[in-house]
């Protein structure tokens, strides 16, 4: 007697560790944050801090814009100053980190996007989220803008938050 199966497999294909791997239409996510131009006698850039915190597990870093090209790695003292960040994720962080570390931003809206199963983002588990930016300025303030949502969201869906002085409007977009 001879026996058969057959597997049929939805939007996932078995990896070679036997995972699941991301769909053959991985979601993107692009993330734009406005950095305002203010009026001020000494303006500096600022340095940005963008992670993912989920509801449950440790945070993850997307993104770090900062001065990583000073001489004897000068910039990367002032990390610190992007307190929340540092304490959730930077002190443990090797920077410069591909795909995480970019040089500080001009005044305007700034876009960044993620894939799930690459980069930074890497898997993404159903469930609810936060992502995090958080901005800090020489001779100035600092500022954290909180956006929830929950993954896997629609494509096409937005969420937005807004910040008061160091950040301006911060929106999460997902598309395929």
């Amino acid at each position: 007697m001879q026996l058969s199966q057959r597997i049929v497999l939805t939007g996932a294909a078995l990896g070679t560790a036997g995972g699941l791997a991301a769909p053959a239409t991985a979601q993107t996510v692009d993330v734009t944050v406005t950095i305002p131009r203010l009026t001020v006698a000494e303006y500096h850039r600022p340095y940005v801090a963008i992670w993912l915190e989920p509801a449950a597990g440790a945070p993850r870093t997307l993104a770090v814009w900062y001065d990583f090209d000073m001489k004897n790695n000068e910039g990367k003292k002032w990390l610190r100053d992007v307190r929340q960040w540092w304490r959730a994720a930077g002190r443990s962080l090797a920077l410069p980190a591909d795909g995480v570390s970019g040089a500080t931003r001009a005044p305007g809206p700034q876009t960044v996007s993620f894939t799930a199963g690459r980069g930074p983002l890497g898997a993404v588990a159903p469930g609810r989220y936060t992502l995090v930016v958080e901005a800090a300025r020489e001779v100035g303030g600092r500022e954290l803008i909180r956006v929830p949502f929950t993954w896997p969201a629609r494509p096409g869906q937005t969420f937005r938050a807004a910040g008061s002085t160091e950040l301006g409007a911060v929106s999460i977009t997902f598309r395929r």
